[in-house]
């Protein structure tokens, strides 16, 4: 077993019967989804609710009920992964680009379970990867504008075949900026928020219940 799939099993106790579960994107949340899927089978009654279309297709096929967030605005648990993890437990999330469900699920939830390996720590925002920010697409000039008055650096993300523009599943697109000048990561997230034209950004800050690390097959929980 790897540490994503030992980390995943340890998030998966913590779910109870009769929860409204979100569900995560990306490698480690696919673990989750079929463990979760797993203890369906042996009984346990759950709804979810996922992140991403890519999710609610995977829990779907594993038998997992899928309620969208308008059925369901109140969230026992969300359990999903993040591309960095600060002391305070803030986090950095969007290499996947599906911000605003991230972070309304996380706002919703009573818990917000958030899993991964040692290499997420870091010693602030930003170490090994630029902040994902969402924009209007016909505003991307002005935020980028107004974010490099702030001392933004970065460009609009391309997509996976270099052949055109990353969108996320709501029709926005993706500006990768760095923010070399400011070290405080509750400023930047209040300065993002404040900007017109941004829709959602890859800050989340305030939101963590728990934080499970897996490192060589041991899960340690940081409240």
């Amino acid at each position: 077993m790897n540490d994503k799939q030992a980390v995943a099993m340890a998030a998966v106790q913590l779910v109870e019967a009769d929860m409204i579960v979100g569900l995560g994107t990306g490698s480690t949340a696919n673990y989750f989804i079929e463990a979760l899927a797993a203890r369906q089978q042996q009984g346990l009654r759950i709804t979810t609710v996922a992140s991403s279309h890519i999710s609610m297709i995977k829990a779907q096929a594993m038998g997992l009920t899928v309620l969208s967030i308008s059925q369901c605005p109140d969230v026992d648990l969300y359990v999903d992964g993040a591309d960095e993890i600060s002391p305070d437990h803030s986090l950095l999330k969007g290499r996947g680009y599906d911000l605003v469900m991230e972070k309304l699920l996380a706002k919703a939830a009573k818990q917000f379970v958030v899993v991964g390996d040692h290499s997420k720590w870091v010693p602030a925002l930003g170490t090994h990867f630029p902040i994902p920010i969402e924009v209007m697409p016909f505003a991307w000039q002005a935020v980028k504008k107004s974010l490099q008055a702030i001392g933004g650096e970065g460009d609009l993300r391309p997509n996976v075949a270099k052949d055109g523009l990353c969108m996320t599943s709501h029709g926005s697109l993706v500006l990768d900026m760095r923010f070399p000048q400011i070290t405080d990561h509750r400023a930047l997230n209040a300065l993002l928020n404040n900007t017109p034209g941004v829709v959602e950004h890859g800050i989340f800050t305030g939101l963590v219940t728990q934080v499970l690390i897996a490192d060589q097959g041991v899960v340690t929980a940081h409240a």
